[in-house]
């Protein structure tokens, strides 16, 4: 049920088009994924997302475990039937919350102890945990359990970081043989290993030679610099399986996308969309606008000329200034629905370059057009 087949590749940077055989349908790589970590993209409903073509979402198996619970989820019969969402879902491991959530724990190679956030309750999360909880959740690809350490970090505790993530994949893997539904659900491993070159290479051989559905980059986007993360994904592309799929967790600011399709990069998430949505911030083919300001006012032009959602099909960017400035709920609606489509459609028209044979060209030209000096947070 599960198969990764390249179908086309640029010459010039590697950039891969593919497909991605799941239970629940293709995927068609490169590919943008929602974030929907309470059993929804928030602000969309699951008719919206197919509108928008999201091809797969994600969910979030530790704020899952803890509401509405494991109990609950079994019994609704997973989470593709509980959301009423038809197509493929990844999830995470809950092993991103060991990083940010990192004053509600203590971190052991045998487990985490964690406080929940909620009610300060004490949870176990172990790889184990992990696997048994996604298997519960029925997503159509899980994640292996793996700590992800801050930036700025010493060597030493990116190496660290390292050595309990092979360990815990290594955990990961065996319970998920032992007991998931492998025809059902496909297991990603994550390399890990900070910007130190000597880590990551270490990582890869480590992670990679076990034999995971796909592989992920994790640990990148936590804070170091737009260039520090294109390095990394150099040293990475050279290194990584190339018949396996490619998954950047946590990056979706456009250029990075960009730029990470071009470093052999197949899958992308992050909240950026709709978090930046629901504070009136959007992202056009011109670079990033902040919706409240007085310059829109009486701009009666749509809110990108290039995009094809619904947003800029049927409302004007004074139009949407004035939901902002009240404070009106559509306005979140509509900006989350733009940034979710716009964000989507960069790795849509990316696949359409490199199958063309035009995708050198493509990223010159995105960026080109697309300024913004801010910084991917």
């Amino acid at each position: 049920m599960f198969e990764f087949k390249v179908i086309a590749q640029c010459p010039v940077t590697g950039a891969r088009a593919g497909e991605l055989t799941t239970p629940h349908g293709i995927i068609k790589t490169p590919v943008f994924m929602p974030v929907g970590t309470l059993a929804t993209v928030k602000a969309m409903s699951p008719s919206e997302l197919e509108e928008i073509n999201s091809q797969i979402i994600l969910g979030n198996t530790y704020h899952l475990y803890l509401r509405p619970g494991s109990d609950v989820l079994a019994k609704a019969g997973g989470l593709h039937s509980f959301m009423n969402w038809k197509k493929p879902i990844l999830t995470d491991s809950g092993g991103f919350q060991v990083f940010s959530l990192a004053r509600l724990q203590k971190i052991t190679d045998e487990h985490v102890l964690c406080r929940s956030h909620i009610d300060g309750s004490q949870l176990i999360m172990s790889p184990e945990w992990s696997m048994k909880m996604q298997g519960v959740l029925g997503s159509d690809i899980a994640m292996a359990f793996d700590q992800c350490c801050e930036f700025p970090a010493a060597h030493e505790k990116a190496e660290e970081a390292v050595k309990r993530t092979t360990l815990w994949a290594e955990r990961s893997l065996k319970y998920f043989r032992a007991n998931n539904d492998t025809e059902h659900q496909a297991l990603f491993g994550i390399v890990q290993g900070s910007v130190y070159d000597d880590l990551r290479r270490r990582s890869v051989e480590e992670i990679c030679g076990m034999d995971f559905n796909g592989y992920a980059v994790g640990g990148l986007s936590v804070g170091e610099s737009h260039e520090a993360m294109y390095h990394s994904l150099d040293v990475l592309n050279e290194i990584m399986p190339k018949e396996k799929p490619r998954y950047l967790m946590g990056v979706g600011y456009p250029l990075n996308i960009v730029e990470g399709i071009a470093r052999g990069i197949d899958m992308f998430d992050c909240v950026l969309p709709t978090r930046n949505g629901r504070n009136a911030t959007v992202f056009v083919s011109s670079g990033r606008l902040n919706m409240r300001g007085k310059s829109y006012a009486e701009d009666f032009s749509p809110l990108d000329p290039e995009c094809d959602c619904y947003t800029c099909r049927n409302f004007t960017r004074s139009y949407l200034r004035h939901l902002a400035m009240c404070g009106e709920i559509l306005g979140a609606r509509l900006f989350t629905w733009h940034n979710l489509r716009f964000t989507i459609r960069i790795a849509e028209q990316a696949r359409e370059a490199i199958i063309s044979g035009t995708f050198p060209k493509f990223i010159e030209d995105f960026e080109a057009k697309f300024h913004d000096d801010s910084s991917n947070s």
